[in-house]
């Protein structure tokens, strides 16, 4: 059964708007989030790889860009851009592999897990949803 989003929360940065974190809310109650990107972000980050290897010694400057945990690349972080990728995420039964769910119940010991094997708390899911700046579309 395909979940449906109730709430899209999406972080917004002040100086710079080339990647987001975006919380999901399903009309489950679960909650999820994920980390959007654009190509200009991912650019970003492997100069900042290149720019290491340059001040290590024995290391050779290479631009290379390391992502721990599923990044989403869209071409830009609209929300209408945002919104059709998690209905499509949706659609082809992609979303839980790619969102993290931060939220627990006692029958979801099965489900995927955060990394090292631990799910995320409703506590840490109501500080995320605290802290994050949300953009009204």
């Amino acid at each position: 059964m395909i979940e449906i989003p109730k709430h899209v929360w999406i972080e917004t940065q002040e100086d710079e708007f080339d990647a987001c974190d975006v919380i999901v809310e399903m009309e489950s109650g679960k909650i999820y989030t994920a980390a959007f990107v654009t190509i200009p972000y991912l650019q970003r980050q492997m100069q900042l790889g290149y720019l290491m290897g340059k001040q290590m010694t024995d290391v050779p400057p290479v631009r290379y860009a390391m992502m721990e945990t599923p990044h989403i690349v869209v071409e830009d972080l609209s929300r209408d851009v945002i919104e059709d990728t998690i209905d499509n995420l949706l659609a082809l039964d992609t979303f839980e592999s790619l969102f993290t769910l931060v939220t627990e119940t006692e029958d979801e010991s099965a489900e995927r897990t955060t990394t090292g094997g631990k799910r995320a708390t409703t506590e840490v899911a109501a500080v995320v949803l605290s802290d994050v700046l949300v953009m009204e579309g």
